[in-house]
């Protein structure tokens, strides 16, 4: 997984088409890991589960949606969880708004240092249901405070509401 190094303006990126979509971080096209099966199987129950609740808990859920974490950092969740804040078409067409939640799901080429550097950007935006998926072990963890801990539910609140998502239910929708 390459990254250019050369300096180039956030107008240049938001114009600009990557297949897959990539992050931007201070300047820099920052490509993201491409999914395996296993990755896009995970993404896809994550979807699922998010979506069946969709009306009762007043979310939406997307894959790969452009999250603008600061004014010089745009990074792409596998899975973002919103508020449903009304008709699709007055939503941000880039979310500038802290999500509910983000979902990470590892691939082979991710490291450490850079998980942990999204998580971080997450965090400091404002978004509190923060988790990372291993699809290789099966591990689930959370983000919080600069901490990674391993967890079995995922607790993210909406409209001042706390919901809890099991996350065997959701590893249930990947077999």
């Amino acid at each position: 997984m390459a990254t250019a190094a050369a300096y180039v303006p956030v107008a240049v990126y938001l114009r600009s088409s990557f297949e897959p979509d990539a992050e931007y971080v201070d300047g820099a096209i920052q490509e993201r890991a491409v999914g395996e099966l296993d990755h896009a199987a995970w993404q896809k129950a994550i979807q699922q589960w998010f979506w069946r609740r969709e009306e009762e808990w007043g979310i939406r859920a997307f894959a790969e949606l452009r999250v603008q974490v600061s004014p010089t950092r745009f990074r792409v969740p596998d899975v973002v969880v919103l508020e449903n804040t009304g008709p699709l078409k007055e939503m941000e067409q880039i979310i500038r708004t802290p999500p509910v939640a983000v979902f990470e799901i590892l691939s082979p080429e991710d490291t450490l240092p850079r998980v942990l550097e999204k998580l971080s950007d997450y965090e400091s935006m404002g978004v509190r249901g923060i988790f990372v998926i291993d699809p290789k072990s099966g591990k689930k963890y959370q983000y919080e405070s600069g901490d990674l801990r391993h967890v079995d539910s995922a607790k993210i609140s909406v409209k001042q509401k706390d919901r809890t998502t099991s996350l065997k239910e959701i590893e249930d929708l990947v077999k």
